[in-house]
């Protein structure tokens, strides 16, 4: 880790590298402590995914954990507790570039994630003009080049959406797909074993379909073990 370049978003290298289908191995951290993602950035993970959807994580508590990263390589990700145009909001402005959204079940909740993410006219997000993410209105044309840096992600967690993934793998600025096998084998009727037939075989259903997308042929899923990290694989 000794004089590994610091992850910056200007441009937002870990986007460019799940949109080329780089294999990128990162960490999911839980913990809410500023402490435990101090020490994850020092592990040389390409990302870090601070979870605010099963983890007792606010913008508050989201703040100090980004200072702790701020000298780390390892590219911050966020888990909003929901598909939410304020709550989406918030993170952005308090420094996040990267999100993973949970429970996408549509082509249309994908956009609506999408341009929650985005400055008008290409989405939703309200205009501050000085917060973190801009350090207090210091980062050069900031307005005019944020849209382009921001990675979205979207999970894949339900049979609606596995049904409907050609159309969300399609939608303009959904960069890649994570399979969420704890929720998908509940939603086959198999809660607490995502070892089942039948969820591999949804999981394998969207893996092939989202290699078939011209637009968005890449996707992300747990690895087999439920330890293990979750991977971006080319």
């Amino acid at each position: 880790m000794t004089g590994a370049t610091p992850y910056s978003a200007f441009p937002n290298g870990f986007r460019q590298d799940v949109v080329a289908r780089k294999r990128l191995i990162g960490c999911w951290s839980q913990l809410g402590s500023p402490i435990t993602a101090e020490v994850l950035g020092l592990a040389g993970f390409d990302w870090i995914l601070l979870d605010s959807e099963h983890a007792p994580n606010d913008p508050l508590s989201l703040v100090p954990q980004l200072m702790a990263l701020k000298d780390s390589p390892s590219a911050p990700v966020v888990r909003p507790h929901w598909n939410d145009g304020v709550v989406v909001k918030r993170l952005l402005d308090i420094g996040f570039y990267n999100f993973l959204f949970p429970y996408v079940q549509s082509a249309d909740e994908a956009r609506r994630a999408v341009a929650s993410t985005r400055y008008p006219p290409e989405g939703t997000r309200g205009v501050a003009m000085a917060h973190r993410s801009s350090r207090y209105g210091t980062v050069e044309h900031y307005l005019d080049r944020v849209n382009d840096n921001i990675a979205v992600i979207v999970q894949i967690e339900s049979r609606a959406a596995v049904d409907a993934v050609d159309e969300i793998a399609a939608v303009p600025g959904v960069d890649g797909l994570c399979v969420g096998p704890s929720d998908l084998a509940a939603a086959f009727a198999h809660r607490g074993n995502p070892g089942h037939e039948d969820v591999p075989a949804a999981i394998a259903r969207v893996f092939e379909r989202a290699a078939a997308s011209a637009a968005r042929p890449l996707i992300a899923s747990w690895a087999s073990s439920a330890a293990a990290p979750m991977r971006f694989p080319a």
